[in-house]
């Protein structure tokens, strides 16, 4: 939990990552971010524009110190994929290549696999402005690309590498409806206490003239309850409700809004000053 001393394990396995040729070093800072957030550790630069290390890289990767000072950086594509044995090219669009392709979902799932077996993968990201030449492309052994809005289909390259490693993480998963952590496991009330409830509703809502007409209370408290029950609601739940009926009660039902708490309890009202017609007059 935030905030806690438990000691946490910091995940550092999976594919590589590697950038061709990127322009900024805000954008190897942010690829950085997203591989730490889903687990992912290996990156490698293709003949980055601007020297690196970089400051502005290390800025924006927001603590992903490790990253940044483990990234290798290459003078060809060649050199930084020649010890991999599985590479992804990830393409925004069509390519005449006789290759397969595969949405991220699938790739990630394929990753594991070949991760649980031993071998060393990676996933190719071209330049932020063209990403990735034919060239580049062959050298790859099967495709990735997403499923974006086809009018608008350019990623921003730490979205790319956010949306792989988001699903390297997930295909890791035992379920992959699994999240970093839950809310409580609630169980059900006994029927006794949401009984209990109803009908302190039910009393709560007569005393304030809620049933009209009459002859329909009948109908509105099966709906209530149709409601209620519905919700499923745990014994701390009931007891919170319970407590709003209960203060509900405290008040008059007469006098709604406070004003009519019990001797000793009232509110006092705010002084309402009139303005005489003396005083309001019209300049004609």
């Amino acid at each position: 939990m935030a905030g806690t001393d438990r000691q946490r394990t910091l995940i550092a396995e999976g594919p590589a990552i590697i950038l061709v040729e990127p322009q900024l070093p805000e954008n190897i800072g942010m690829v950085a971010r997203a591989m730490a957030n889903f687990g992912l550790a290996e990156l490698r630069l293709v003949k980055p524009r601007e020297e690196f290390p970089n400051d502005k890289a290390r800025s924006a990767a927001s603590r992903a110190d490790h990253i940044i000072d483990a990234a290798q950086v290459f003078d060809d594509l060649p050199s930084a994929i020649k010890d991999l044995n599985f590479v992804y090219a990830t393409t925004a669009r069509e390519r005449d290549a006789f290759k397969q392709v595969r949405g991220p979902v699938e790739a990630g799932q394929t990753l594991r696999q070949r991760f649980n077996k031993g071998e060393k993968t990676g996933i190719l990201f071209g330049r932020e402005r063209i990403g990735l030449n034919n060239d580049e492309v062959s050298l790859a052994d099967e495709l990735v690309t997403f499923p974006v809005n086809p009018a608008f289909s350019s990623l921003n390259i730490a979205q790319a590498v956010l949306l792989m490693s988001y699903e390297w993480m997930k295909s890791g998963l035992e379920k992959h409806t699994d999240t970093a952590f839950r809310g409580p496991e609630l169980e059900p009330a006994p029927k006794e206490q949401l009984q209990g409830f109803f009908n302190h509703l039910e009393d709560a809502l007569q005393a304030r003239g809620y049933f009209r007409p009459m002859a329909r209370k009948e109908i509105m408290v099966n709906n209530l309850r149709g409601v209620l029950t519905r919700a499923g609601f745990s014994d701390s739940e009931l007891k919170l409700l319970r407590g709003v009926l209960v203060s509900l009660d405290y008040f008059s039902p007469k006098t709604p809004r406070g004003s009519g708490a019990p001797e000793g309890r009232k509110r006092e009202k705010p002084a309402v000053t009139q303005t005489s017609n003396e005083d309001s007059s019209n300049d004609e």
